[in-house]
């Protein structure tokens, strides 16, 4: 097998252990994706507690390893495995034997009363009861490959190339329109909001229906950079442990969450397993002592959700609406100070025929500073598995808003966003050198806050340097002029009856 010396290789590699999955009776990514989390965390966990026992034992440390033999990957599933040779060429239990009855219920337990780290791996494995891969041969051509991907080999950041491959594969989640989509946001997208917030070190950062938990690993990237060389081992604690907070329902998505976040340096990812909307909890054990209120908040809330009474009837204005009701629930979420970027379909911006959505317009714009407003091309969510017209709200609480300042993106040669020409960061260019200044350009404007009250809260971007190209013609012309055409098509079927 080649080594892994690149992030090419590293995602070719990624690649061919999943079409080894294809072939195993994981035919979709929402079958294989979820496979691959479980052994690609064990993987790199047993890896990295090796490296730690190691560490200690250099500075004659006590080090109690979160899974012991015969539990360890270097066990069961490495090709030179004391268990694995029993498992495999013994005349006893099977690999799936194994899995099924001693190595997951062993790692679900650990979740009871263990270390955060057992935790941790016990929610993780939370929905693995077995494996789907359906021989033992392939299900061994699968761990191998998994066990050939070193960490070491790769750069002194260790994960980081990984957590890049990673992201990657979780894009093909919401590829073919399949249900994987409601999950991910376009990287480039989550890079330039996250940009924009700019959390810094020390603050805590929230996502209420966090996914795949991709703005807080971005996030954690941004801030991880701007931490000095000079920094202590606690700063970096800090960043890693107590940092960053989130929640997700979704019982296949959130151990995907946790390990993708792991995967990218977050040591204690703090999610919660359970509705944000309703407060109903299936798992808190890894959120702790999770602050009331944060300083960063970046989600993206599922389009066109439909919510209860249980979770209307916890919010003052009432709706079935998903992204409302989280819109109100990132606001009390925020500290005051605190900064946001929430994304959102053109439906909540335009639509004032509905009072809770008036209702909360009118309360974002009198307990915060919506001082930006990106209007998104359609197309943006295409390979995601969704066409809906997006749009960014950036705002800080504490302050009321008087203007807002509208930017518009849009593709240079086209109308919207494709698969094959997506929006990357090279379309915020000219957003980033204006945002500073708020100033008016071909693709910015900017509104007052009695504009927006005059137009009923209507908050759609409509921008004013575009060609105005509408039909003003009136009723009466429009009637007239289909007479006309009317006319014409009775003369011109007259001449032909006359010709036969």
């Amino acid at each position: 097998m080649t080594a892994i010396d690149s992030q090419s290789s590293l995602d070719a590699r990624i690649k061919t252990v999943c079409d080894v999955l294809r072939r195993s009776n994981c035919a979709g990514a929402l079958q294989y994706i979820p496979e691959l989390t479980w052994l690609l965390f064990l993987r790199f966990l047993d890896e990295r507690e090796a490296r730690e026992a190691r560490d200690a034992a250099d500075i004659d440390r006590p080090f109690r390893e979160s899974i012991p033999e015969p539990y360890r990957w270097r066990d069961w599933a490495a090709p030179d495995g004391v268990k694995r040779n029993l498992l495999q060429h013994g005349a006893g239990e099977s690999v799936f034997d194994f899995l099924e009855n001693d190595l997951l219920p062993y790692l679900h337990a650990r979740g009871d009363n263990g270390t955060p780290r057992q935790r941790l791996i016990s929610q993780i494995l939370s929905s693995v009861n077995g494996t789907r891969v359906d021989t033992e041969r392939n299900f061994y051509d699968v761990v191998d490959l998994v066990h050939e991907i070193r960490s070491g080999e790769m750069d002194d950041q260790h994960l980081f190339p990984l957590s890049g491959a990673y992201e990657g594969l979780l894009l093909s989640m919401g590829e073919k329109n399949n249900d994987g989509g409601q999950f991910f946001t376009p990287r480039e997208l989550v890079r330039a909001m996250v940009r924009v917030v700019d959390p810094h070190p020390g603050e805590t950062v929230f996502d209420p229906c966090c996914g795949t938990g991709g703005f807080l690993a971005q996030a954690f990237e941004h801030m991880r950079a701007q931490l000095p060389r000079e920094a202590t081992g606690e700063d970096l604690a800090q960043l890693r442990h107590e940092t960053f907070f989130g929640e997700e329902k979704d019982n296949l998505v959130y151990p995907i969450a946790l390990a993708n976040l792991v995967l990218h340096g977050i040591d204690e990812p703090r999610i919660l397993h359970g509705n944000t909307l309703t407060r109903s909890e299936e798992y808190a054990g890894l959120y702790g002592d999770a602050p009331d209120r944060f300083d960063v908040i970046l989600t993206n809330p599922p389009f066109g959700g439909k919510e209860g009474q249980d979770a209307q009837i916890q919010y003052d204005y009432r709706t079935s609406s998903t992204q409302v009701l989280f819109l109100q629930e990132a606001i009390s979420s925020l500290k005051r100070g605190g900064r946001a970027g929430f994304v959102v379909d053109e439906g909540l911006l335009f639509r004032t025929s509905e009072r809770a959505f008036v209702q909360t317009k009118r309360k974002l714009l009198d307990e915060c500073d919506l001082y930006c407003i990106v209007s998104l091309a359609p197309g943006v969510f295409t390979a995601a598995g969704a066409g809906s017209k997006t749009n960014v709200l950036f705002f800080n609480k504490g302050r009321r808003t008087e203007r807002i300042w509208y930017y518009e993106i849009t593709p240079a040669t086209r109308e919207r966003f494709t698969k094959k020409d997506p929006l990357t960061l090279a379309h915020f260019e000219e957003f980033f050198a204006l945002l500073p200044e708020r100033a008016d350009s071909e693709r910015s404007w900017t509104v007052t806050r009695e504009q927006v009250e005059a137009n009923g809260y209507d908050l759609k971007a409509v921008n004013p340097h575009r060609p105005d190209d509408s039909d003003t013609r009136t009723p009466e012309e429009l009637l007239a002029e289909i007479a006309g055409h009317g006319r014409e098509l009775e003369s011109a079927l007259a001449e032909l009856r006359s010709a036969l």
